[in-house]
């Protein structure tokens, strides 16, 4: 089954301190690379005074954009590995800042990857990850006296299976909305018909990829 890339919640930020020199991580999940340029410009108005806010991002269901910045430090040394610290961790819709206040004592070159790489991993620990997977939405249609016992059915079995209840529709009939990953299809229609001597029918509704805490 194909995977796709998690994500995380919301905003977080971490400070470490490394010979003297101040590292603040800032990490934001987003949706376009213009909400992430947003972001950027927010923190590096906010902290104006810092030698250098060092940035990597990366954006699409499929990390599809990918862009990092060393902002004046040696080229290579922050952006890349801050950007490989996400590919690492397999994220996307993530952008990530980190704000240097020198120290006085020069880091060098492998220094500064350590740094920047430790900075984001670990503002990156605090961070809830989101997970992503492609769900099958299906219908399934009952009379209004059979509803309470599908509907208990339904959701203690997608519970059970990682899937997901959706919005009930009531007009002359109930049509219930449950979204479940493509291989388990089968086993729930299945169970399904079984539970309802053949009377409950999964109709395909849309596919769709979707976050799950």
């Amino acid at each position: 089954m194909k995977s796709y890339p998690s994500t995380i919640l919301g905003e977080i930020s971490n400070e470490i301190v490394i010979k003297k020199s101040r590292f603040i991580a800032h990490a934001k999940h987003v949706t376009t690379v213009a909400d992430a340029d947003q972001f950027i410009s927010g923190i590096r108005s906010e902290y104006w005074d810092a030698r250098h806010n060092c940035t990597a991002l990366i954006v699409g269901s499929q990390a599809d954009s990918q862009r990092s910045s060393d902002d004046g430090e040696p080229s290579g040394t922050a952006g890349i590995p801050m950007l490989e610290v996400l590919r690492h961790r397999e994220l996307t819709d993530v952008v990530v800042v980190v704000t240097r206040y020198f120290g006085g004592i020069l880091l060098g070159a492998g220094g500064l990857v350590r740094a920047y790489s430790t900075s984001v991993s670990e503002v990156l620990d605090s961070a809830q990850i989101v997970h992503r997977k492609l769900l099958n939405t299906y219908s399934i249609h009952t009379f209004h006296s059979d509803a309470g016992r599908i509907e208990f059915f339904l959701r203690d079995w997608l519970k059970n299976h990682g899937g997901v209840f959706g919005t009930p529709h009531y007009t002359h009939r109930v049509e219930f909305f449950v979204s479940v990953e493509p291989s388990a299809e089968a086993q729930l229609a299945a169970e399904l018909a079984a539970f309802t001597s053949g009377a409950g029918v999964l109709d395909f509704v849309s596919s769709a990829v979707v976050d799950v805490l």
